[in-house]
């Protein structure tokens, strides 16, 4: 624990800030999930999911809680699965198949 008074309420400040960035990134992995969630579902509002997200990513990124070009990057991916699935539908978002690992002896 600090023992300045400074150092204290620094504790104070980054516990604070820490707990509102954990929220901001819940919000944006729930806007990105909710479009891919949407997409899966073939549901009709799938721009507005899409515009919700964009929000999200935006302002996590101009407060300082994820780079910029990460919020870039997940857009710019998020839009191609948009667009795909108004092409594609059915192709749209892939299922995630686990392969079985075989153990070598």
């Amino acid at each position: 624990m600090p023992i300045i008074k400074s150092a204290k309420k620094a504790l104070r400040v980054s516990i604070r800030r820490n707990e509102i960035n954990d929220l901001t990134r819940a919000k944006v992995k729930g806007a990105v999930k909710g479009v891919k969630v949407g997409l899966k579902t073939a549901d009709a509002n799938s721009v507005e999911l899409l515009s919700k997200a964009y929000r999200e990513l935006d302002l996590a990124a101009k407060k300082n809680v994820i780079h910029k070009n990460k919020a870039s990057r997940l857009k710019s991916r998020l839009t191609k699965l948009v667009a795909k699935s108004a092409l594609e539908p059915e192709k749209a978002v892939k299922k995630v198949v686990k392969k079985k690992t075989t153990k070598k002896k």
